[in-house]
């Protein structure tokens, strides 16, 4: 199952995703599904012409990233492999969707992709043991981690170099119950394969991660955990073109535009 959030000019809707690729259509659904029940109301929607994919979900209070969760990564940044998760804060006025574009600040001169596992929570989480975890997911999602890197360096804090907004396109929709035990996680600037990864190389996985983020704060329904990202980080620039996939959920694509 595949669920959407879209518009077609008027107050987003949710959708259940049906299709082969290309051939997509939207069943519509009342509510939202990550507080009410899955119900078709009978309408199909074709995707296409009229059609735009939003953010499958705007965080209702908070997106947790996580750094240096791939060992690969770690190193061709220059930094040790942390012994626990190491967290950061990103808004939720940082989310975009789909195809809405990466505007990069007038102030920093070094931004970059980071193609990312999302998990998005279902439930109200507190002190969960791991082989309780998973039970409190919703689905998962797919996420652009954008980073400045010259912020990122310079600041004490990384508000600026992970916050600002557009910093965290999310998309295309939410599968829930995915093993995500072992998928791949790529991303392409400009048609060019960067990223290669598979979530099995992750120093720790998910259900790790909302363990001991949920020691740290209260994970709420519509919560997000970025998972880190692996190796081969780089640059992006003004008319790039940024896709970020993972494996069984799809792909993610945004444009790059600078702010004059």
């Amino acid at each position: 199952m595949r669920i959407a959030r879209f518009t077609t000019g008027d107050d987003p809707r949710y959708a259940l995703v049906e299709g082969e690729p290309g051939q997509e259509q939207l069943v519509v659904i009342t509510g939202d599904p990550i507080y009410t029940p899955v119900q078709p109301t009978g309408e199909r929607i074709p995707l296409g012409d009229g059609v735009r994919l939003l953010a499958p979900v705007i965080p209702r209070s908070k997106i947790v990233g996580v750094g240096r969760n791939y060992v690969d990564h770690a190193a061709e940044m220059g930094n040790e492999v942390p012994t626990a998760p190491l967290l950061f804060l990103k808004p939720n006025t940082s989310v975009v969707g789909p195809d809405d574009p990466i505007v990069l600040p007038d102030w920093t001169e070094e931004v970059s992709y980071e193609a990312e596992l999302a998990v998005v929570i279902g439930k109200v989480t507190k002190d969960v043991a791991p082989e309780h975890a998973l039970s409190k997911v919703f689905g998962y999602t797919v996420a652009n981690d954008v980073t400045a890197r010259d912020a990122q360096r310079t600041d004490g804090q990384w508000v600026r170099a992970k916050g600002f907004d557009s910093a965290c396109p999310i998309g295309p929709w939410i599968v829930p119950g995915l093993d995500v035990e072992d998928l791949a996680v790529r991303s392409r600037v400009n048609g060019d394969l960067k990223q290669d990864g598979r979530t099995s190389q992750m120093v720790f996985d998910v259900a790790a991660l909302i363990s001991y983020i949920s020691e740290v704060v209260t994970l709420l329904p519509g919560d997000v955990i970025l998972t880190g990202t692996p190796a081969g980080v780089g640059l992006i620039q003004e008319r790039d073109v940024v896709e970020v996939e993972v494996e069984e959920i799809g792909t993610l694509r945004n444009p790059v535009l600078r702010r004059s």
